[in-house]
């Protein structure tokens, strides 16, 4: 058990991409963490945002194959901001500190709620050029728990662990997603009682997206086929939300499909991506873009002969 966290490719990818840490509100306390990686000419990256559970590296598979293809991808870790629209204003100051003008983001669980309220914020003056929206969703009514959010910040932190690994598989999984969910129990275990705290407030305060103000972005819907945290009912509303999405669907992920179906995950990113080639908004440095297509390529037929 725990192998990814021995894994060559997650020790390579702690020895070679720097965690930065970043304040950028008046408040000291307030750190961004992240893993930047890929041409730093690239002024338009892909951003990674965790669930509750994840700190920035539980993407490192997604950092080290998109920026081996030249492609630019952030991971980042969020401070504590226990509502939306705090949130919101720290990671607009976040990306004017990186002189980032528009970001694609990728969101999971919680980041991809994130991801489409800050899309929603910036409406007026967008900074978000496209979405992929992991096991997400559009509304915190969902968790049942918007009576309880504003009491997250008084519970202690096994408490709120408990919480959270309630949302975890119990069931018979493979051994790659076994390996998957004991990496994500070690990363909720580094978290501190006001991190998750806030995250769970952040997941559970009573608020919706209002999709009349990001219907313009492009969206891609990734999700599972196969048991998560997110109900049915949740799958279906993203999917009326946003009739237009494209739709990733992997048959196995469970919770983490980044970590446990990589591959899938990475080359779905790579199609969603693709679209904006040739573009200023291209997350790719121009002279990979061909051997990036031909990889996509490649993979689109492995999937095509899977699901065969």
């Amino acid at each position: 058990m725990g192998e990814i966290k021995v894994s060559p490719d997650y020790n390579w990818f702690r020895s070679t991409v720097p965690l930065k840490k970043i304040i950028v509100d008046d408040d000291d306390s307030k750190i961004w963490s992240l893993y930047d990686a890929g041409p730093r000419n690239i002024r338009c990256p892909l951003i990674f945002l965790p669930p509750v559970s994840g700190t920035a590296d539980v993407f490192f598979q997604q950092i080290l194959a998109l920026s081996g293809w030249g492609y630019r991808v952030i991971a980042l870790q969020y401070p504590v901001y226990w509502d939306h629209l705090e949130f919101c204003d720290g990671f607009r100051k976040l990306l004017d500190h990186l002189q980032l003008d528009k970001v694609h983001l990728f969101g999971a669980s919680l980041g991809g709620f994130l991801a489409q309220k800050f899309a929603e914020y910036t409406h007026k003056s967008p900074r978000v050029h496209s979405l992929i929206l992991c096991n997400s969703f559009s509304d915190t009514s969902i968790f049942n728990q918007t009576w309880t959010a504003n009491s997250f910040w008084l519970m202690p932190s096994f408490m709120l662990k408990k919480i959270v690994l309630g949302n975890f598989s119990s069931g018979p999984v493979d051994p790659v997603m076994a390996d998957a969910i004991d990496f994500m129990v070690d990363r909720l275990e580094s978290l501190g009682q006001s991190e998750l705290a806030s995250r769970l407030t952040l997941n559970c305060q009573n608020s919706y997206v209002e999709p009349h103000k990001i219907r313009d972005i492009p969206v891609t819907i990734m999700d599972v086929f196969d048991q998560s945290a997110l109900s049915t009912e949740a799958k279906e509303e993203m999917y009326k939300l946003y009739p237009s999405a494209r739709r990733a669907h992997l048959k196995t992920g469970g919770n983490f499909p980044y970590l446990c179906r990589s591959a899938e995950v990475n080359l779905y990113v790579q199609i969603h991506l693709l679209q904006f080639h040739g573009t200023k908004y291209a997350a790719i440095d121009p002279s990979m873009v061909s051997a990036a297509e031909l990889e996509v390529q490649e993979g689109s037929l492995g999937l095509s002969e899977e699901e065969q």
